[in-house]
């Protein structure tokens, strides 16, 4: 642990596991702005082993950010009461989806402000999770963990429910766990791509977790270590087993690499039993490797890991910029960059032909990381030696 000052205690390995999945993060979004849009990374009838891939190590970055959400949650009450807690979960959760249906969605995602295309996704359901928490936090620890447990190990019983049938109750329905349209009109479509049932457990879980850094640090990392191995073989032993956990099943494909591909091919949206199982478990794997110590090659990392929505915001705005810079180059014109997407080519209405290369969309990942480092570090370092109130809500 690293200490701030004598009331704000923070916790390196986590600072380090954050950053490390708001890199792999930009990784996803790049691939999205500057890959081949007509082609689903999870498709095996038409992806490729090292595109699968490039999008399957991206599964971590969301679990992982709910999760290290309830997580310092909890170890802010050391100098928080629950009262101040449940407020700060509460107004944050609010901002959070205040900067999603606008700065993040006009000037991240899609360079417009015209709304006729809107996905509700990550930082809605995060605030929708915080809120949900500041709720939990008056239960015991115990208590309120276990909620979580029970949405994450249950919900997927709830798949069979479509919003279709539930009338005028739809819209609410694909917001708590079917991904669907919540609103259709002429002008304006509205579509919930991050339902909030599961992502609330996970939060309800990573605050339960924070105990954790309570205890001393050998029976710490021995319980991470229980936690990451068993969960990650709970899902190695039920997706095997092919019965419950996933609605799509793992099948036998025409070689053995796409039927280990076909293995981990687990569902995001929602995200099933077995895609927490499987992204939950190393998390907390590596929370035990990096609870021994920073190496010095992550260090970059866990700068990035103190200002995570500074990044957030900062990136996905560098990202379409680059994009639009290319376009630019390539066609004479960017005008496609500023439209409104359709749903199946979010988060741009790609120019025709528009795709580059994984070699190329790692190159673009690379330079935007690197590029950004240096204003996260000198962000990371007014937020030390500041305590200014509104820096805790960027």
């Amino acid at each position: 642990m690293t200490t701030a000052s004598p009331t704000r205690v923070r916790v390196e390995s986590i600072d380090l596991l954050r950053g490390a999945v708001m890199i792999l993060m930009a990784l996803d979004h790049t691939r999205e702005y500057f890959g081949a849009t007509a082609i689903s990374p999870t498709d095996l009838s038409r992806t490729t082993a090292a595109l699968f891939v490039t999008r399957w190590i991206t599964h971590i970055c969301a679990p992982v950010f709910f999760l290290l959400t309830g997580t310092s949650a909890y170890l802010t009450l050391g100098r928080r009461t629950i009262p101040q807690l449940s407020r700060l979960l509460v107004t944050r959760g609010l901002w959070l989806i205040a900067l999603e249906l606008t700065i993040v969605r006009c000037f991240g995602y899609q360079f417009n402000v015209d709304y006729r295309v809107t996905l509700l996704v990550v930082l809605w359901a995060l605030g929708w999770s915080m809120i949900a928490l500041g709720a939990l936090v008056h239960l015991p620890v115990r208590a309120a963990t276990m909620v979580g447990v029970v949405m994450i190990v249950a919900h997927d019983l709830l798949d069979t429910i479509r919003p279709a049938s539930l009338g005028a109750f739809g819209p609410l329905w694909a917001i708590l766990h079917a991904p669907s349209v919540v609103l259709a009109t002429p002008a304006h479509t509205v579509f919930a791509a991050y339902p909030l049932i599961p992502w609330i457990g996970v939060t309800a879980v990573g605050y339960g977790l924070g105990q954790l850094y309570r205890q001393p640090a050998g029976r710490r990392r021995q319980t991470l270590f229980r936690l990451g191995a068993g969960t990650t073989a709970a899902f190695i032993l039920l997706r095997w087993a092919n019965v419950y956990g996933d609605p799509a099943r793992w099948s036998p494909q025409a070689s053995p690499l796409f039927s280990a591909l076909s293995f981990l091919n687990t569902t995001k949206y929602p995200p099933s039993l077995l895609f927490l199982l499987m992204t939950l478990g190393p998390a907390a794997l590596l929370l035990w490797m990096f609870d021994a110590g920073t190496p010095a090659l992550l260090r970059p990392a866990a700068v990035i890991g103190k200002v995570p929505l500074f990044y957030f915001v900062l990136h996905l705005t560098a990202i379409h910029a680059l994009a639009v810079a290319a376009c630019f180059v390539r066609y004479g014109t960017a005008h496609w960059m500023f439209e409104s997407p359709r749903l199946d080519r979010y988060p741009i209405t790609p120019p025709p032909g528009w795709g580059y290369s994984l070699p190329a969309v790692y190159a673009v990942w690379v330079c935007v990381v690197a590029g950004l480092f240096p204003a996260c570090w000198w962000y990371a370092r007014i937020k030390q030696h500041q305590r200014t109130w509104w820096l805790s809500y960027f």
